[in-house]
This record gives C-alpha cells, structure tokens and sequence, in this order.
C-alpha cells in the first residue's frame, strides 16, 4: 500500500491539467480515482474469484490509464494540444504506456512495469484475455454511463462553449442510433457491471428527461394549463398570496376562532 501511496502523488502531478487562472484542472485526477474504486469492486465480483488478479499493476494502471491525453491537454502550445483532435484511443494508451515508463521507472521493478503497461494497451483491445485489462475496460465503460456519465458529457459541452439544448440535441441523437442499447451489449465483459450499467442508464435517463422538461420551460405549460382549467382555483390563489405573510397568519387564526 505505500508503493500506492507514491505512485497516486505522482499521477497527480501528472494528471493535473494547468488552467488559466493559474489552479490545476483535477478532472482527470477525480476520474482516475473513481475508476481506482470500480476496479476494486469488479475485482471482488464472483465471476471474477476464479482468476488470479494482480491487484497492484491493475490500480497502477487505472491511475495512469489518462496519462497520455493529460501530456498533450497540459501543453502550453496551442499547436501541440490540437494533436489530441488526430489522436485515436490507441495512440493515447500507447502514450500512457510511455508515461509510465518515464514517470515510474525507479518505483517499479521490471515485471510490474511491463504488466501496468500491458494492462493499459490491452484495455482497449476487444479480444484480451488479460484478465486486468478486462476489469479497467468495464471500469472506464462504467464511468461513462449514469449520473457521473451524464456529468462527463456536460463537462465536455460546456468546455467547447456548448449549452443544454446542443446537449440535448446529442442525447436525442444517440437514442435514435441506439447509441447506448450498442454500448450495454458491447462495452462490458462481466454481467454484473452490465446490470448495473444499465440501472445508471436508466438513471441517466430520468435526469435527462426532467433536463429537457425544464429547457423548453415544460413545467411552466403545465401550471398554465392547469390555471386555463382551473381560472378560479388560480385566482383565488393570487389573491390570497397578496397578503402579507402576518395579515395571512391572522386571518387564519380568525378562521379557527370562527369555526372551533
């Protein structure tokens, strides 16, 4: 556990991102350490008991699996940090793997520094069979699904100067490709992190439909609707919400004198 205790300093150096105020942008920092704790989880899954799980090289691998995309996003050429708009998912775990090896070469031994390596490359790889890569892929697929997906995304708008209606615009978009039906049945090897998977989904989705209701000010029609039915019921409402609040409480203790 103290090898982890310096290994996740260093991965914050690394995944700190400057900004322009002159504070460190944590993003990457809270996502590493949130798939940190999925990992940990899924580990411990029963249909999971049966391999033999290096749980230090797959923690190490989890905190630097971001390390390439932080060394491009934390340049202060503007030219440099364009690349990341070219670079595939590979290319940037074969960054990460090249972090590692710059940033860790006197904290790991040999084997270890060619597992941690090899868990991150084969992370992305469909067809491994590295038991390691196979966790941090469902970790990694189940940050992006939920609440926690949800706010990813918006981060992500709202970093390019987008609003809630181009976010709602995508998510109608990715429900009518079937976007996310694609991503349960492809992006997750062991059940229980699907089924769970798809509680955040279903989640997600309750959010977003009270995001979309509160957009198009939906909440409003409905009161005014309701008023259209119901013209009397409206105003005696507003006519009793004139009172100030002492006047309001005095007539009501009238009414209870009047009618013990």
């Amino acid at each position: 556990m103290a090898i982890l205790t310096v290994i996740k300093e260093i991965a914050e150096q690394v995944l700190a991102i400057p900004t322009l105020k002159g504070t460190p942008d944590r993003y990457l920092i809270d996502r590493a350490n949130r798939v940190l704790r999925h990992c940990g989880s899924i580990a411990q899954l029963s249909e999971i008991r049966n391999f033999q799980v290096d749980h230090e090289c797959l923690n190490i691998a989890a905190l630097f699996r971001d390390s390439g995309f932080a060394r491009f996003a934390s340049q202060e050429d503007k030219a440099v940090r364009m690349v990341l708009a070219d670079l595939t998912d590979e290319d940037l775990r074969d960054f990460s793997a090249q972090v590692v090896h710059e940033k860790l070469a006197e904290v790991l031994n040999p084997r270890q520094m060619e597992r941690v390596c090899s868990i991150i490359i084969e992370s992305g790889n469909r067809e491994t069979r590295l038991i390691e890569a196979m966790i941090l892929s469902d970790a990694r697929n189940l940050d992006d699904m939920g609440a926690v997906g949800i706010f990813n995304e918006l981060r992500r708008y709202l970093v390019h100067g987008r609003g809630v209606s181009d976010a709602m615009v995508s998510w109608k978009r990715k429900i009518e490709y079937d976007y996310w039906s694609a991503r349960l049945r492809e992006s997750f090897r062991f059940e229980g992190v699907k089924k769970l998977a798809q509680r955040r989904l279903e989640a997600a989705e309750h959010f977003m439909e009270q995001l979309e209701v509160e957009n198009r000010a939906g909440d409003l029609e409905d009161i005014l609707l309701e008023q259209k039915l119901n013209p009397n019921e409206g105003k005696a409402r507003s006519i009793i919400e004139q009172y100030p609040q002492e006047v309001r409480a005095g007539r009501k203790s009238e009414t209870y004198q009047a009618n013990p």
